[in-house]
């Protein structure tokens, strides 16, 4: 299986996601915008992987030069279009749902760390989420959220946040919250958002850089590496009965 990363800042790495493409065999490739690399010309690829990063789906090209917004929706507009297996994160997530013409909005609350999540009722009826428990811990960073289309389905929420995972369509999926942290992707977040850190320490849902650290991060990948086994394997099996 081929799967690209659309990466937006070096410090919101892949991480646990890399991880499981790695031991699956999986070819990697790459679109680092924080490096100045472009999109591929064609999807030539299976699985489509939008990062997170501080932007906005509203952020310009003037405050942040490497981010073309416009762009990056008509590419995940692309790989939807052709089928291809689609996972946001975080603003990934908001990006996709712009592709399907859902404006983005703020979340009700700003949440960084670790945080239980719990399932919808169509969460608690996915053939995948199900088997998962009603309420689990995950990784969060965010103080945006993904809009919603009419055929979209919210799976789970949190406390502070309405939507953090949404089902868009047949393998394509927005997670506003991080499945794949892991030790040293925090360490490279907390690094780069000390700033940010210090701003929202007293918010509700702001964990500071020693509880983020003190986090385990081990269960919430072991359920990203079952969510990746099954949407991947869902895909393969639909198109062997084509």
């Amino acid at each position: 299986m081929k799967v690209h990363f659309i990466v937006h800042e070096s410090f919101e790495a892949p991480a646990g996601i890399e991880t499981w493409a790695k031991k699956n065999g999986c070819v990697n490739s790459y679109t680092k915008l924080y490096a100045g690399e472009t999109f591929p010309a064609s999807c030539d690829f299976d699985f489509l992987v939008v990062m997170g990063g501080p932007q906005s789906p509203a952020t310009t090209t003037a405050e942040c030069p490497h981010f073309d917004g416009q762009k990056e929706i008509a590419f995940i507009k692309k790989a939807i279009d052709q089928k291809k297996i689609v996972l946001g994160v975080c603003l990934g997530a908001q990006m996709i749902g712009e592709a399907f013409g859902a404006r983005f909005d703020h979340s009700p609350n700003r949440e960084i760390g670790v945080y239980p999540i719990t399932l919808s009722e169509d969460g608690k009826n996915d053939p995948l989420f199900g088997t998962f428990p009603e309420t689990f811990d995950v990784g969060h960073w965010h103080g945006d959220m993904p809009g919603l289309t009419a055929q979209s389905k919210i799976l789970a929420t949190s406390v502070g946040c309405p939507r953090q995972v949404v089902k868009y369509a047949p393998g394509v999926y927005g997670f506003q919250c991080h499945f794949e942290f892991t030790p040293e992707a925090i360490e490279g977040m907390i690094k780069a958002s000390a700033q940010e850190l210090e701003e929202h320490k007293n918010l509700p849902y702001v964990q500071t850089p020693e509880q983020l650290r003190a986090n385990d991060y081990n269960k919430m990948n072991a359920k990203l590496f079952q969510f990746l086994d099954h949407v991947t394997s869902a895909v393969k099996k639909a198109a062997l009965a084509n």
